[in-house]
């Protein structure tokens, strides 16, 4: 788990990759999104019997560590609700930066929680 002082402005410490925690985490800094975290949650299950690998579920908690890890911090949060915002610009150029920016906050997440 991380602590405050590794970002600042942390809304709770970094979870551990397992299901559970990632669950608790979302239930705190996005609980809106528990029904859509459970739905996929099962598909990476059905998946994973199905295939007969755990790469289902491990892509599965990657993708809710980096959802959590941008909702927790408030750095990355508020400059992925920008870069959305202008995803729709009328300005191509504006609308590309913005997706430029998803790239690297995403890319930033990722990378905090694989260390």
């Amino acid at each position: 788990m991380s602590t405050q002082a590794d970002h600042g402005h942390e809304l709770i410490p970094r979870p551990e990759l397992t299901p559970e925690a990632l669950r608790a985490a979302l239930a705190v800094v996005a609980p809106g999104r528990l029904d859509e975290m459970q739905a996929t949650k099962d598909e990476a299950f059905a998946k994973a019997v199905e295939w007969q690998s755990l790469s289902p579920v491990q892509s599965w908690v990657l993708i809710w560590a980096k959802e959590i890890e941008i909702a927790r911090r408030r750095d990355l949060s508020a400059r992925y609700a920008q870069a959305e915002q202008s995803l729709e610009h009328d300005d191509p150029v504006i609308a590309q930066e913005a997706l430029r920016e998803l790239s690297a906050i995403t890319e930033e997440a990722l990378r905090a929680v694989r260390t």
